[in-house]
């Protein structure tokens, strides 16, 4: 394997490390937030807010890295900040405290997402993208596996061998993710070599939306739409809790979705490599749209178990393959500026969907907020097949 495609490996175990310091905390965030007082209306704001956030940064360090045709700084700064900031929600005492710990948190997210894919884009053939991206998102999903059982496996030896009681257990566990992050850090700085873009924007040059070209404009609204279905992963932990599953095994429910996430994300890339990345994430929103009316009209508890298992099918390709087929509609030479666009829209459409999936919860119920997903997710799919025309496939 060349050079470049070893960026592929590093960035993936730089995820990886990353994502279990991240989990740690994310599995249990939302129980964290609801023990401070929270509404479910507020949970769903808080990451809407850290992600639209991250968002709008996103364009600015993509635009900002085709300028420069450098990435590697970019990613190195993005995650070092992350993994410094995060450990602080465990000295947070209300929601809005978390809430600015998560929106720093996001600003380094939002530094280094963009480079950090048009990285991974420039590393590979155009051939071997969605495999690219199923590996990295795989790998860091994994981490989300090790992290969840970690958080998981604290708390049980927390609340056998010591009088901590519930709050503090959650702050040390958020402490002691401090530890993988640092390991993130070392990788990403260390092995990830930088790409040079073989194409590069002449001084002086404009981007518009005319270069970046009216597939890749139909496709962000299928997106944008898309995100309006997809609520944050809290609201999910929050309907599992609400269909009857216990507090201490909410880390374990999550942990279903990571395995099936981190299992597929990779062969479903590839699959996308051989069948077409639009007919996969066709699939996906689809599958989306039938797994928000599973969380809507589920009953039992063992069917908040089932549903997290088909919400890792559903991310493992609507997470990966999107952003492979991102690099098929646009110009190696704006491709950092097209990352970058594709993530402030969708993480802007975040802030209202959580917000308004959470209120929707609130004010009626379970059964509207999720049946009011399952039809986003549908217009999207519909939207995506009809009118996106990949050329650079």
């Amino acid at each position: 394997m060349d050079g470049e495609k070893k960026n592929v490996i590093w960035l993936g175990f730089t995820s990886f490390f990353t994502d279990i310091s991240s989990e740690m905390i994310l599995a249990l965030l939302p129980l964290f937030l609801v023990a401070l007082g929270a509404s479910r209306a507020t949970v769903g704001l808080v990451e809407g807010v850290a992600e639209a956030t991250a968002s709008i940064l996103k364009a600015f360090s993509g635009w900002i890295s085709d300028r420069m045709n450098v990435r590697k700084p970019f990613v190195v700064i993005g995650y070092t900040l992350s993994t410094i900031i995060k450990p602080f929600i465990a000295v947070a005492n209300t929601w809005h405290q978390v809430l600015a710990v998560r929106f720093f948190d996001r600003v380094g997210k939002g530094i280094r997402t963009s480079p950090r894919d048009a990285l991974i884009a420039d590393s590979v053939s155009v051939k071997e993208r969605g495999s690219a991206f199923g590996l990295q998102r795989g790998m860091d999903t994994a981490g989300a596996v090790v992290g969840t059982l970690l958080a998981s496996g604290f708390l049980f030896l927390f609340s056998r061998y010591t009088n901590f009681d519930r709050l503090m257990q959650y702050r040390t566990i958020f402490w002691i993710s401090i530890i993988p992050g640092i390991f993130a850090i070392i990788t990403v700085a260390v092995f990830v070599k930088d790409v040079k873009a073989k194409v590069r924007l002449k001084d002086g040059e404009k981007i518009n939306l005319a270069k970046l070209g009216l597939p890749f404009i139909f496709f962000l609204l299928a997106a944008a739409i898309f995100e309006l279905s997809n609520f944050s992963y809290a609201l999910f932990i929050l309907r599992a809790a609400d269909l009857g599953v216990m507090v201490a095994l909410i880390p374990i429910v999550y942990l279903v979705y990571n395995i099936v996430y981190a299992l597929l994300a990779q062969p479903l890339g590839a699959q996308a490599d051989r069948l077409g990345r639009k007919t996969l994430v066709f699939a996906g929103f689809f599958l989306f749209a039938v797994m928000n009316l599973g969380f809507a009209f589920a009953s039992q508890t063992w069917q908040a178990w089932a549903l997290f298992a088909f919400y890792g099918v559903a991310m493992a390709i609507t997470q990966s393959t999107p952003r492979a087929l991102v690099a098929d509609l646009v110009p190696a030479d704006v491709r950092g500026t097209a990352y970058g666009i594709y993530y402030t829209v969708i993480g802007l459409i975040a802030l209202p969907a959580s917000a308004i999936a959470g209120f929707l919860w609130d004010a009626h119920s379970a059964l509207l907020a999720f049946s009011y997903g399952a039809v986003l997710s549908l217009a999207a799919a519909i939207l995506l097949m009809i009118f996106v025309r990949p050329s650079r496939a």
